[in-house]
Protein backbone atom coordinates (compact mmCIF):
# COMPACT_ATOMS: atom_id res chain seq x y z
CA UNK A 1 0.00 0.00 0.00
CA UNK A 2 1.19 3.54 -0.71
CA UNK A 3 2.03 6.09 1.66
CA UNK A 4 1.21 9.39 0.67
CA UNK A 5 3.63 12.15 0.84
CA UNK A 6 4.96 15.30 -0.65
CA UNK A 7 6.59 18.53 0.35
CA UNK A 8 4.59 21.62 1.30
CA UNK A 9 7.12 23.53 -0.23
CA UNK A 10 7.05 22.52 -4.18
CA UNK A 11 5.76 23.91 -6.71
CA UNK A 12 5.94 27.42 -5.54
CA UNK A 13 5.19 30.28 -8.03
CA UNK A 14 7.90 32.85 -8.95
CA UNK A 15 4.97 35.68 -9.12
CA UNK A 16 1.38 36.46 -7.89
CA UNK A 17 -1.13 34.14 -9.17
CA UNK A 18 -4.80 35.60 -9.74
CA UNK A 19 -6.41 33.09 -7.04
CA UNK A 20 -5.42 31.27 -4.40
CA UNK A 21 -4.61 27.16 -5.01
CA UNK A 22 -6.44 24.90 -2.30
CA UNK A 23 -4.90 21.18 -2.73
CA UNK A 24 -6.29 18.65 -0.59
CA UNK A 25 -3.32 16.64 0.58
CA UNK A 26 -5.21 13.55 1.69
CA UNK A 27 -8.52 12.90 3.76
CA UNK A 28 -9.83 10.70 5.79
CA UNK A 29 -13.26 9.35 7.41
CA UNK A 30 -13.42 10.19 11.69
CA UNK A 31 -16.20 9.46 13.44
CA UNK A 32 -16.83 13.04 13.69
CA UNK A 33 -16.95 13.13 9.89
CA UNK A 34 -14.21 13.60 7.78
CA UNK A 35 -10.96 14.78 8.36
CA UNK A 36 -9.38 17.18 5.36
CA UNK A 37 -5.73 18.14 5.33
CA UNK A 38 -5.29 21.11 2.44
CA UNK A 39 -2.22 23.34 1.23
CA UNK A 40 -3.03 27.06 0.64
CA UNK A 41 -1.18 28.78 -1.47
CA UNK A 42 -1.77 32.42 -1.28
CA UNK A 43 -0.13 35.58 -3.20
CA UNK A 44 -1.29 38.71 -1.99
CA UNK A 45 -5.27 37.59 -1.67
CA UNK A 46 -7.52 38.06 1.09
CA UNK A 47 -11.09 37.75 1.63
CA UNK A 48 -13.30 40.06 0.18
CA UNK A 49 -14.57 43.36 2.54
CA UNK A 50 -17.47 42.41 3.97
CA UNK A 51 -17.55 38.26 3.83
CA UNK A 52 -16.56 36.21 6.88
CA UNK A 53 -16.20 32.24 6.61
CA UNK A 54 -18.75 30.13 8.77
CA UNK A 55 -17.97 26.94 8.75
CA UNK A 56 -19.51 24.00 10.56
CA UNK A 57 -16.63 22.35 11.13
CA UNK A 58 -13.10 22.64 13.08
CA UNK A 59 -10.18 24.37 11.37
CA UNK A 60 -6.50 24.28 12.31
CA UNK A 61 -4.51 26.57 10.18
CA UNK A 62 -0.97 26.74 10.41
CA UNK A 63 1.98 29.76 8.19
CA UNK A 64 4.31 27.29 7.19
CA UNK A 65 5.55 30.20 5.17
CA UNK A 66 5.28 33.50 4.49
CA UNK A 67 2.45 35.83 6.46
CA UNK A 68 -1.06 36.78 6.65
CA UNK A 69 -3.87 38.70 9.04
CA UNK A 70 -6.72 36.50 9.95
CA UNK A 71 -9.19 38.14 11.37
CA UNK A 72 -11.82 36.58 14.48
CA UNK A 73 -15.39 38.12 14.06
CA UNK A 74 -15.31 40.62 17.15
CA UNK A 75 -11.16 40.94 17.64
CA UNK A 76 -8.40 42.71 16.24
CA UNK A 77 -6.60 41.08 13.42
CA UNK A 78 -4.09 38.61 14.51
CA UNK A 79 -0.49 38.73 12.34
CA UNK A 80 0.63 35.55 11.17
CA UNK A 81 4.32 33.94 9.87
CA UNK A 82 6.50 31.44 9.75
CA UNK A 83 5.30 28.26 12.64
CA UNK A 84 2.38 30.65 13.75
CA UNK A 85 -1.23 28.24 14.03
CA UNK A 86 -4.71 28.95 14.89
CA UNK A 87 -7.58 26.64 16.10
CA UNK A 88 -10.62 28.42 14.76
CA UNK A 89 -14.06 26.91 15.99
CA UNK A 90 -16.44 25.40 14.65
CA UNK A 91 -18.89 28.39 13.76
CA UNK A 92 -16.54 31.36 14.86
CA UNK A 93 -16.52 33.64 11.87
CA UNK A 94 -13.03 34.51 10.17
CA UNK A 95 -11.37 36.24 7.62
CA UNK A 96 -8.11 36.14 5.39
CA UNK A 97 -7.69 40.61 6.32
CA UNK A 98 -4.09 40.17 3.87
CA UNK A 99 -1.16 38.01 2.91
CA UNK A 100 2.01 38.83 1.51
CA UNK A 101 1.73 40.02 -1.92
CA UNK A 102 5.52 39.90 -2.28
CA UNK A 103 6.26 36.07 -1.42
CA UNK A 104 4.05 32.48 -1.51
CA UNK A 105 1.88 32.48 1.83
CA UNK A 106 2.28 28.65 2.38
CA UNK A 107 -1.09 27.56 4.67
CA UNK A 108 -1.43 23.87 6.35
CA UNK A 109 -4.81 23.87 7.12
CA UNK A 110 -6.47 20.48 8.79
CA UNK A 111 -11.06 20.45 8.73
CA UNK A 112 -11.99 18.84 11.79
CA UNK A 113 -15.47 16.86 11.31
CA UNK A 114 -16.23 18.80 7.93
CA UNK A 115 -19.34 16.77 6.91
CA UNK A 116 -19.35 17.37 3.21
CA UNK A 117 -16.53 19.26 0.76
CA UNK A 118 -17.13 23.07 0.82
CA UNK A 119 -19.04 24.96 -2.25
CA UNK A 120 -15.77 26.59 -2.72
CA UNK A 121 -12.42 24.97 -2.23
CA UNK A 122 -11.02 25.11 1.03
CA UNK A 123 -14.09 27.22 2.43
CA UNK A 124 -16.82 27.57 4.17
CA UNK A 125 -20.21 29.50 3.66
CA UNK A 126 -20.13 33.18 2.79
CA UNK A 127 -21.62 35.05 5.53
Amino acid sequence: MSVPAGNLLAGLPAEALPDEIFTTLTEAAASSGTVRIERILSTGQASPDGIWYDQAWDEFVLVVQGAARLQLEDEAERTLGPGDWLMIPAGRRHRVAWTDPTAPTVWLAVHIGEKQPPETPGRGEDQ
